[in-house]
């Protein structure tokens, strides 16, 4: 893998209290997922699993719809 020069959209994870809830999602995502957790984990230097990404990355996308904001 090449080193990325640029920081991920994705920073670094935050601790927080967690809860769990099952997600089932196509192989393909979760390969997605995998590919970009261990991209996380070189740029930030701590390992995270994929599983741990889904939360803060739709944390992300709902800050950034403009329709669910105005909600």
């Amino acid at each position: 893998m090449n080193t990325p020069t640029k920081k991920l959209r994705l920073g670094p994870l935050p601790r927080q209290e967690v809860t769990k809830l099952t997600f089932a999602c196509p192989a393909s995502l979760k390969a997605d997922l995998e590919r970009y957790a261990a991209l996380h984990a070189q740029t930030y230097g701590e390992a995270v699993d994929a599983g741990m990404l889904i939360p803060h990355m739709l944390e992300a996308f709902m800050a950034g719809d403009r329709g669910f904001r105005r909600t």
